[in-house]
């Protein structure tokens, strides 16, 4: 696991399978960082995805992708490990469990979309989620998600809070950031390089060379 210079007082935490990481991803998680004023902003690779189908690469190979795309960027970017070495299915709530051991006094900010956001009931102990950390839902520009609070299930208005309250309390409180949504999919790059595309400009290079290396996706 990555933890570089002092320990964070705030901590985004950003999960998913990256089969491969593409621009999306890294842009939205450099907006996010910047924007919230988190202190460190981890990339989390699931091992085993508890509601959709495993991943092609290995956890592996998806950590080292992961670590190859961060190498230029913003050092408060960083990849963590600690969801590959645990058995079973990758639940975020045992995630945000060792984290907050790790660091029990920082703001955690859980990171996710609109569309995991709006399916959170459906999570894994997903309570227990708000006593573990913040909820940052990232939303498209214009989107209005935040401004509609008919849109929010009962459970997050209760929660909803300004974005300032994030960085000086540990947990509790959902909160909405606009960002670049980029459309690139993971999927269509693995399809494209199953059908021989070139997928450049979508992904780092660093990461392509790997995977044209491995030979991933073929």
């Amino acid at each position: 696991m990555s933890d570089e210079g002092q320990t964070p007082t705030s901590i985004g935490v950003y999960g998913g399978t990256f089969d491969p990481v593409h621009y999306g991803h890294l842009r939205t998680a450099l907006e996010v960082r910047e924007k919230l004023g988190l202190g460190q902003l981890r990339l989390i690779p699931c091992r085993e995805p508890p509601h959709r189908p495993a991943p092609v690469a290995s956890p592996e190979q998806r950590l080292q992708m992961l670590r190859l795309a961060l190498q230029c960027g913003d050092p408060r970017l960083t990849a963590d490990d600690r969801e590959l070495g645990r058995p079973g299915p990758s639940y975020m709530v045992d995630t945000l469990n060792s984290l907050r051991q790790e660091f029990p006094l920082a703001s955690l900010c859980l990171i996710v979309g609109a569309d995991a956001f709006n399916g959170l009931d459906r999570w894994h102990r997903w309570q227990s989620l708000f006593e573990l950390a913040h909820v940052v839902v990232m939303e498209r520009p214009g989107e209005g998600l935040a401004a509609d609070a008919g849109r929010l299930p009962p459970w997050a208005i209760r929660r909803y809070g300004d974005l300032e309250m994030l960085l000086h309390s540990r947990a509790g409180t959902v909160g909405f950031v606009e960002v670049t949504q980029l459309a690139i999919s993971a999927s269509e790059i693995r399809n494209g390089l199953a059908g021989g595309g070139d997928p450049r400009f979508l992904l780092p290079d660093a990461v392509l060379d790997y995977i044209r290396k491995t030979g991933l996706y073929r």
